[in-house]
């Protein structure tokens, strides 16, 4: 088994590094609070302080860095350069790469990345972002594909969902959202934590990947009914149509690693 290294033990990276201990890697993890470091240790995971700020610092970066696939795991901050920001952060990493054994790199980026285009959208879409955030990521996915000293896969996750994060929460009681009947494009951290396993296991490597659950029902439907079983104020939606959504397509994830998605429709999860 390879040793995996994963930059961001969060609200992901964390249960993805004790899957991944259940499956029998060693796992290293690392973390920008020093106060998750012996949560961490405590779960099996070699624990390791690091911040990337953008220059790349922390304590035994050799050591973290001393393994097959590495994992990138940190999404862009909210910032008003975040464009700039984020790719500096990558182009920092790159940098404290050269010369480790780290030759496998999985990225974990955003169907953010894709603009709304009223329509389907494949990895192979070429128009621009219309965020600020999306441009931060695919630059880093640019950065990351480009460097020659070892092989990116990048994963587009949808929005993530399950466990504490209840999208019921996020719009209740608001009045007056616009684009109700637009499609959403999500997934269950199970999920992720699956095709994650799947793309390290099965040697998966040089693609790019979208990943979101297979359903995806309008916004109207799926809010209001998560709000509901919450027993919240569901949301208020203007009648203004599907104005400004995409569909993500994840044909090409199911067809390379064969998997199937756990939550399928995103209107069936609970948690």
């Amino acid at each position: 088994m390879e040793t995996i290294s994963i930059l961001g033990c969060g609200w992901l990276g964390l249960p993805l590094a004790e899957f991944l201990l259940g499956k029998g890697y060693k796992v290293k993890g690392s973390t920008t609070a020093r106060s998750g470091l012996d949560e961490m240790k405590s779960r099996g995971i070699e624990p390791y302080y690091l911040v990337i700020d953008p220059t790349l610092r922390g304590e035994g970066l050799g050591d973290f860095f001393d393994c097959g696939v590495l994992v990138v795991n940190f999404p862009p901050e909210r910032r008003d350069d975040i464009a700039d920001y984020h790719p500096e952060q990558i182009r920092s990493l790159i940098a404290g790469l050269a010369g480790s054994r780290v030759k496998k790199v999985l990225f974990v980026s955003s169907t953010s990345v894709y603009p709304n285009l009223d329509r389907e959208v494949t990895e192979d879409e070429i128009a621009p972002p219309s965020k600020q955030s999306g441009l931060a990521l695919l630059r880093a996915e640019k950065l990351l594909r480009d460097s020659g000293s070892f092989v990116t896969t990048i994963v587009r996750f949808g929005g993530l969902i399950g466990y504490d994060r209840m999208p019921g929460r996020f719009l209740a009681g608001k009045k007056g959202i616009e684009g109700g009947e637009a499609p959403v494009n999500l997934i269950h951290r199970d999920d992720c934590v699956g095709i994650i396993h799947g793309i390290v296991g099965q040697n998966i490597w040089g693609v790019t990947l979208n990943a979101c659950a297979d359903g995806h029902p309008s916004r109207k439907d799926y809010y209001t009914a998560q709000a509901l079983r919450l027993g919240l104020d569901p949301p208020q939606f203007k009648e203004s149509g599907k104005a400004g959504y995409k569909i993500v397509n994840s044909g090409r994830l199911k067809k390379l690693l064969g998997y199937r998605f756990k939550y399928p429709d995103p209107s069936r999860i609970d948690g």
